[in-house]
């Protein structure tokens, strides 16, 4: 058989069958990885950001809720950020957004808490007892992610933005700051926080709660405040730890005070028995 090299120009040399069809395999293998190539390349290039995902998250979030324009919500949201220095987002960018979705006040269900979130959000999801910040439409549709902007730029970004402890004016930090405030603006009747008795410092004057949810909590609207102490098997702390004293004087006068020790058990207990009301819990 000759070889291609060996035909004269213009000549069409005579088909082989088997060369043919492993051409072709060999063909199809290489386009398998020029696609592979360029796929990888198209998802290198737009999962960082996922700008649609984001959205779609918190326009699906949202629409579990009744009486929001959700699309209008997603734009004052964005307006807290877009365009800025991810490192320069003030508390107040957060206005608008808070404006346009206020916080209705739930007096005698508003239940607050400190390095115990899971614990209190699987409580929330059993039993219709309390409200937190996190089951209103601000903190539900946000809960969990992450976002930034640019500047210089009109996308949304989910990736390369700053931690909570990088900067103090995170797109997320002063979001979650800003909606505590407003959630806690709101306190009313008698109000709960959760709080971990496995650790040594149970209230903590840095905390969201210590600095600024229980500074907003106002006599005669806010009547009382229990602390839910809640421990799992290795108790480190109890009512009488001196940490107390300080959410004591930072507790604004005319609201009483009262603190429950709780085992993990038991608090779950209180959430699992849909027929018992949650008031007796503590």
């Amino acid at each position: 058989m000759d070889s291609l090299e060996s035909l004269d120009p213009g000549d069409v040399p005579p088909p082989v069958k088997r060369r043919s069809r492993r051409t072709w395999v060999i063909l199809g293998v290489v386009a398998g990885v020029l696609l592979l190539c360029v796929t990888v390349a198209v998802v290198m290039v737009t999962v960082p950001h996922k700008p649609e995902r984001l959205k779609g998250t918190f326009i699906s979030r949202c629409e579990l809720f009744q009486g929001y324009d959700c699309e209008n919500l997603w734009s004052v949201f964005q307006q807290a950020y877009v365009g800025k220095d991810p490192c320069k987002v003030p508390t107040e960018a957060y206005d608008p957004l808070i404006a346009t979705a206020p916080f209705r006040p739930a007096c005698n269900r508003m239940m607050f808490w400190s390095k115990t979130k899971d614990l209190v959000q699987d409580f929330t999801e059993k039993r219709d007892c309390f409200l937190t910040l996190e089951e209103t439409v601000l903190g539900f549709v946000l809960d969990g992610l992450t976002w930034c902007g640019k500047e210089g730029s009109s996308e949304t970004f989910t990736s390369g933005c700053p931690g909570w402890g990088d900067c103090e004016n995170n797109p997320v930090g002063s979001f979650w700051r800003r909606a505590s405030a407003a959630f806690a603006d709101g306190a009313c009747g008698d109000v709960s926080a959760v709080l971990n008795g496995s650790i040594e410092t149970p209230f903590s004057t840095t905390s969201i709660f210590g600095s600024i949810e229980l500074k907003r909590f106002k006599s005669p609207r806010v009547r009382s405040l229990k602390i839910v102490l809640v421990s799992q098997e290795n108790t480190v702390s109890n009512c009488m730890n001196p940490s107390f004293k300080d959410l004591q004087r930072e507790l604004g006068a005319g609201i009483k005070y009262n603190c429950t020790e709780m085992t993990e058990s038991k608090f779950n207990e209180c959430s699992s028995d849909p027929e018992k009301p949650c008031g007796p819990c503590w």
